[in-house]
């Protein structure tokens, strides 16, 4: 196997740990790595996308398997999320980036200051989103960012008293039908064909790391969750804001 592909299979491995665990990150990971290689936004979005088919897959039958999904809340995300993703994945070119990114930063704040509020204890029940409304913006800014299914609805199920393993199953099984979603729509207008030995590698590299990720949120620990998603959170609303002021 080529070196390009295992590297690739590294990326995908690593991120789809982190995804399938605390329910967000495999797309920021792998988007990032793409984007630092000097892929276009719209192509890094797309084979990401096309290799999220296949690991999404795999991490929601996991949580299945490991009885991590409430069948309602999934409904809910799916039903608007996949509406979401494809009007993003349709004007992702159209949209100005800044705005999108500076929506993305202060929300990704918001959301770890409230997670953070969790680990100690603390839930503002007041602050409860609709499923369909929080499903509806995770596909639209997923489709446009290559990534931030995970990150926008895992952390606001989880920030506003969610129970962690049960919003994170649902949001990974609900996440295989809008990237689906999304890669059908990226290719009407992209061709992927040469950018098959990343989605390949991205593949190898998730699909091994899913199975894995569903055990390991049903034996984690309620608080150990809560923190570590809190942390991923943080780091990505401290990445987005870095980004606004070098852009």
């Amino acid at each position: 196997m080529d070196t390009d592909i295992l590297l690739f299979a590294a990326i995908g491995f690593l991120a789809q740990m982190v995804d399938g665990a605390l329910g967000m990150a495999f797309g920021v990971i792998c988007s990032s790595s793409l984007l630092a290689f000097g892929l276009p936004p719209a192509l890094a979005s797309a084979s990401v996308h096309a290799a999220e088919v296949v690991t999404t897959g795999i991490s929601g039958a996991s949580h299945l398997y490991n009885r991590n999904v409430d069948r309602t809340l999934f409904l809910k995300l799916v039903a608007t999320g996949v509406v979401g993703g494809v009007v993003g994945a349709y004007i992702l070119t159209g949209l100005p980036e800044t705005a999108v990114k500076a929506f993305v930063a202060v929300y990704l704040v918001g959301m770890a200051l409230l997670i953070l509020d969790r680990v100690r204890g603390r839930v503002r029940k007041g602050f409860r989103p609709p499923p369909q409304l929080v499903g509806a913006g995770g596909g639209f800014l997923d489709a446009v960012g290559g990534g931030g299914w995970g990150p926008l609805v895992a952390s606001s199920l989880i920030a506003t008293g969610g129970e962690p393993r049960r919003s994170i199953g649902s949001v990974n099984l609900a996440e295989f039908f809008v990237t689906a979603a999304i890669s059908v729509t990226f290719l009407f207008h992209l061709d992927l064909a040469q950018y098959g030995r990343i989605v390949l590698g991205l593949v190898i590299g998730g699909a091994l790391a899913a199975p894995l990720a569903g055990y390991l949120i049903r034996i984690m620990p309620q608080r150990l969750a809560l923190g570590l998603v809190a942390a991923v959170v943080a780091s990505q609303a401290a990445l987005s804001v870095y980004g606004l002021f070098t852009a």
